[in-house]
């Protein structure tokens, strides 16, 4: 497993952090197989939220003595059809607030907003969190689904007033570029050519990016095939449709396929390793409902592309 250091967090964070949104999770099932199998191959990174439905109870109820071995994510200030904007102090404070008690731990190592949104100053976001961390109860902070100029924004205030600045960034990125906002509701991506600014940004900066469906959304997973990708609804959900459901990607699929059998290994692992080999300061959320599937996402870590075969899989040359 790799590893690398995040400013304001005790531990090294694992770069295959494993995603807690799957059916399993969310839908309350004990994940404690799938749970022991990661930690003990190394994946030390939960990734849940609030709005997971019963994620963060289904950690709570594994976690224990594993507490300081593991790092938690959760993220708050979700909006809802009702409330579109819920990024008040009252609100993300009781967000935490249930947050810690479903966890059954009493802080949590990265705590981020979910949503953003324009009314709010990116400012008074960062007094939050400090006021937050300063009672104990968060370590570092960040933001999902924040477009780099408002996470950059955010930076330049905490620097301004000698606060401290967010850790981490939670956009969409994989091979997969994503077509739509697969949720509704503010999805920020850092794939296709309207996004180069900010993956410029995020190269050059060096801020860690914990990169959410990394695989399309399943895909890039290996169970959907190129040849087969005119009935992809029979095999994806409709936000993977909707997100992923184009040409361009089946074709990026075919050129997993072909690259994965010259390398004798799956389509996963050569789309774990494209977000990899990238300039950024790239780990890959990955979901995980098996735990025979974590040695395979472990050994894409290990598999390197190089500069042409990365630009091939991405449509960029014709090989």
């Amino acid at each position: 497993m790799e590893y690398r250091s995040i400013p304001q967090v005790r531990l090294p964070v694992s770069r295959i952090i494993l995603g807690c949104a799957s059916d399993g999770f969310n839908g309350g099932k004990d994940m404690s197989a799938v749970l022991d199998a990661a930690l003990a191959a190394g994946i030390n990174t939960l990734d849940t939220a609030r709005v997971y439905a019963q994620s963060e109870h289904v950690i709570g109820q594994w976690l224990g003595w594993h507490r300081d071995e593991v790092v938690i994510i959760s993220k708050c200030a979700h909006p809802s059809l009702l409330h579109p904007m819920r990024l008040t102090e009252k609100d993300i404070r009781k967000d935490l607030e249930t947050s810690l008690r479903e966890l059954g731990t009493d802080r949590i190592d990265i705590y981020l907003f979910h949503r953003d949104h324009p009314s709010v100053e990116p400012g008074a976001m960062i007094e939050i969190m400090n006021a937050l961390k300063s009672e104990g109860k968060i370590d570092a902070f960040g933001a999902s689904n924040w477009t780099y100029e408002r996470f950059r924004q955010a930076q330049e205030y905490a620097e301004k007033h000698g606060l401290v600045p967010f850790s981490v960034s939670s956009p969409h990125f994989s091979l997969a570029r994503q077509q739509a906002d697969p949720y509704g509701g503010g999805c920020v991506s850092l794939t296709g050519e309207e996004n180069a600014a900010a993956r410029r940004w995020y190269t050059e900066t060096q801020t860690p990016v914990f990169a959410y469906s990394s695989l399309g959304r399943g895909l890039l997973s290996g169970k959907l095939k190129s040849s087969d990708a005119k009935h992809a609804a029979k095999v994806l959900d409709v936000f993977a449709m909707k997100g992923y459901g184009c040409e361009d990607n089946y074709q990026r699929l075919a050129r997993c396929e072909e690259l994965a059998e010259r390398k004798n290994c799956t389509v996963a692992q050569i789309a774990m390793a494209w977000v990899y080999s990238q300039p950024m300061n790239t780990f890959a959320i990955v979901s995980m409902s098996s735990p025979a599937r974590i040695p395979e996402n472990i050994a894409a870590l290990s598999l390197k592309l190089t500069d042409d075969e990365c630009r091939y899989l991405n449509l960029e040359t014709e090989g």
